[in-house]
């Protein structure tokens, strides 16, 4: 069973350390120590707890779609041709970029400053996992 510690289990969460050291307090998170005395947090809890937040998060738009991966973020550059653009946005940790046609940029008026949350549906998915930590 892999544990983590608060600074890993926050950055994995999307939150401050002390967010989590909050969660614990309020026992939201179950935690045990190691050898050192380090506090450590069960891995199967941090995704069970990331799960249900996840789970809660409202869609304040009332609208049903079969995609659930959804970035809001913050567009940080938007390049156009003629035909086609390319927008990025900053969602927290992670930069999307999107490729669309320059007329979907104008009709979303989208342009640096705005916020704007891309929504994917991908049917190949990469996952990666550094081996060498267990």
């Amino acid at each position: 069973m892999p544990h983590l510690r608060i600074t890993e289990a926050a950055a994995l969460l999307g939150v401050s350390d002390d967010t989590v050291r909050r969660w614990i307090d309020s026992a939201a998170l179950a935690t045990s120590r190691d050898a050192a005395g380090r506090i450590l947090i069960d891995g199967v809890d941090v995704a069970q707890y990331a799960s249900e937040r996840a789970r809660h998060t409202s869609d304040e738009t009332g609208m049903a779609r079969s995609a659930r991966n959804q970035f809001t973020g913050i567009v940080t550059a938007v390049h156009t041709d003629a035909v086609m653009a390319q927008v990025e946005l900053q969602c927290g940790p992670h930069r999307v970029v999107s490729l669309m046609s320059s007329e979907a940029v104008r009709d979303l008026s989208l342009e640096p400053g705005v916020v704007a949350t891309a929504i994917v549906k991908a049917t190949n998915v990469i996952v990666e996992r550094d081996t060498r930590r267990a």
